[in-house]
This record gives structure tokens, sequence and C-alpha cells, in this order.
């Protein structure tokens, strides 16, 4: 479904080869693996890590490759076609769009050793935190934190400082993996393998200059910490949806025409409304992804450039996302009931790329809230904070 090639992410002499990554990862995937231990395994991580996945957006002088949004959200597609679970994690090589907004002395000390750092965040909802003259003093729970298993660093919701509760943006404390406790509470019909497990914070100091705003604007004059870093972080979920969907309709490209009915009919392919079908899902899909790479080419032309993107630019790009995984989570589910009775099972790979697209789907960035600022910027009006 991409033009992206196993050589697109080699880092080095040591990098693994993508393509044979993702087949490890498919075959891996479907004996259950990630999803029955509610987590992706830590040699996978590593695997990505030496693919680049976690310095694709460092910058070069702190040992990172600074490639485009598309190419990151290109691989996660990739990824993602593989294994939903995978590529959501995978997709939290983002996280330099949020860590970008830390003290430059701070990003130095974090990178002195490697580019390659796993980040996992629980934002919501903030906890109070205690002002120190030495920082904050952190405790609480947060739910959601993806990929909080394989993380090196961690990161949770505070409550903001009175000057940035105007912006409706979330502090985040940063802090080492090890100084957290995980509890393993996810259980879900989807992306079970993601591991967004609980975790919990008792009365750890953070130095403030591991603070930073989510949302805040970098002062890192790289162009990419120019790019709108809520919306890459709508994008890199989305795909994940994306990529599910180009694989449940290459697998059933493979499986309609050696499929024939236990009634004695034709084989599925040779069925006229399995052609309309297949036709028509394909064309929704591939004009909703066209269209979602395209509102975020437009955006990094514009930011490459120097220039400011518009709000109806970045406007497009959220409603974009929110349309893209609706349409992803439509066509899983349309392959699935082509794929007929044996698609019902609980292992059947047509019903995980189904619960994996509508996890996506139920995601807040994808929400019905989007649909309603996207119209407010139609109309000239103000989106509430945080949409663009």
């Amino acid at each position: 479904m991409n033009d992206l090639s196993a050589k697109d992410f080699v880092m080095d002499d040591t990098a693994v080869d993508l393509t044979a990554l993702c087949q490890e990862i498919r075959a891996r995937a479907c004996t259950g693996e990630f999803d029955n231990q509610a987590y992706v395994s830590q040699d996978i991580i590593e695997k990505l890590k030496k693919l680049g996945v976690y310095r694709a957006f460092v910058p070069k002088r702190f040992g990172g490759s600074e490639v485009s949004p598309r190419e990151f959200c290109e691989l996660i597609e990739k990824l993602s076609m593989a294994d939903g679970s995978v590529g959501w994690v995978a997709s939290f090589g983002m996280s330099p769009a949020y860590l970008g907004s830390l003290p430059e002395e701070t990003l130095q000390q974090l990178y002195k050793d490697s580019p390659d750092i796993v980040f996992a965040g629980g934002i919501f909802p903030p906890q109070p935190a205690e002002i120190t003259d030495d920082g904050v003093v952190v405790k609480g729970r947060w739910k959601f934190s993806s990929g909080c298993m394989g993380a090196d660093i961690v990161g949770v919701g505070i409550a903001p400082q009175k000057d940035n509760e105007a912006q409706g943006l979330p502090r985040m404390a940063v802090m080492p993996a090890k100084k957290v406790k995980i509890e393993m509470t996810w259980d879900t019909v989807g992306l079970k393998g993601t591991g967004s497990h609980d975790l919990v914070v008792e009365d750890v100091l953070v130095p403030k200059e591991w603070t930073f705003v989510r949302g805040e604007p970098s002062k890192l004059s790289e162009p990419f910490f120019k790019y709108p870093s809520l919306s890459l972080a709508t994008q890199v979920l989305t795909v994940v949806g994306v990529g599910v969907a180009a694989a449940a309709l290459e697998e059933f490209k493979q499986l309609a025409p050696g499929k024939a009915s236990i009634t004695g009919g034709s084989e599925i392919a040779n069925r006229p409304v399995t052609q309309y079908e297949f036709a028509q899902a394909e064309a929704e899909f591939k004009a909703a992804r066209t269209w979602f790479y395209e509102t975020m080419d437009a955006v990094w032309s514009e930011v490459a450039a120097g220039r400011t993107p518009t709000a109806e630019q970045i406007s497009d790009m959220r409603l974009s996302c929110t349309h893209a995984a609706r349409v992803a989570a439509r066509v899983a589910r349309k392959m699935q009931m082509l794929a007929g009775m044996t698609a019902i099972y609980t292992n059947n790979v047509f019903s995980r790329f189904v619960n994996d697209t509508n996890v996506v789907t139920q995601h807040a960035f994808m929400g019905d809230a989007t649909l309603q600022n996207a119209g407010l910027i139609s109309f000239g009006l103000k989106p509430a904070p945080g949409y663009l």
C-alpha cells in the first residue's frame, strides 16, 4: 500500500531489515504473543530501536535522523500492517515533538548516551503536584500509558501552573521508568499488545527542568519543532488504523480467490457482490489515505519553507485523521463480513483487524469533537484549546 522500502530506515550496520522484521512481527502476533501478555516483547522494542523508530525525530546534533512526518508515518503504517499493537507502540517514536519543549540542556543530558530513547506517557487526569524549591513532588495514578513496559523514561500529567491554565494544556513531569510502578490493567477488545497499563508514582521528586507543557511550542531551531505537535500525535495514531486496514485488504485479496462456500457456491472472488463491495471499500480507503498524507505534506512544505501553516491547513490535518480512522474501521469490518463465518472467531486475523481499527477510532484525538472544531474553523470561528 506504500512505497516504503526495507532500506529506508537502515541507520547503521547493525540495523534490522524492515521487511524481515515485519514478517517476524506478523508471525508472532498471529500466535497471540503480544495480545496474551498484554505488551510488545522487549526484543521487538530493541529491534525497533535499531530500525531507527525512536531516533527518527531526534535532532541530528543529538544523534538523531530528522526524518519528515510523512516518512515516519509511512514507517508506522508498514509496521501496523504487520501488527496494530506494534505499530501503535512504535508510533510514540514521535515523542521528541513533546520532549522538545524541555530545556535544551535537559535534552543534551537525555540523549548523551543514545538517541534511541523510548518514552511512554500517562497524561490524564493531571494529578496535583507539590511544588518545592527543588522541583515538583509527583504522586498519583495515570491510565493509558501505551508501551510503558518497554519504556526508558516516563512522563505523567501534573496539575498545570497558573500561568498555563489559560492554555488548557497539561504539564508533564519526566522521570526514569524505574521510578514508576506499572499495574497491568490493560484488558481490551483490540490493540491488546500495546500494554497501555496504569502508571503509579509515589512521591517522586522531579526537577523543574524535567517538566514541560505538552503542546507548548518548542524553542529548538530544527524545522520539525515548528510542525504542529498535537496534529502529529494524532497522525501517528491514525496511521495505525490505516496500516491495519491496508493489511485487511491485502489479506482478503489473498483469501478470496481460493475460498468457496460450504454450500457449494462459487469462490468468493467470483461473486459479483464481492467484487462490487471490495472495489467500493478499496476506493474509499485509498481516497482517505491519500487525503491524510496530502494534508501532512502541505503543512510540512510550509514549515520547511520557514512559513507558518494556516489554521485551515492544520484543521485539515485533524479532520483527515478522523476521517481516515473511521474509514479504516469500516473497511476492516467490510473485509470481515466478506470473508464469511470463519472470520468471526476471536483469533481470526479479520477479527483482530476489526477490533484494532475500532480502538483507533475511540481515541479522543479522533472523536466527534474533531468534527465540531473543524466546522468552527470552516466558519471562521475559534476552536477549542488543543485542537490546533
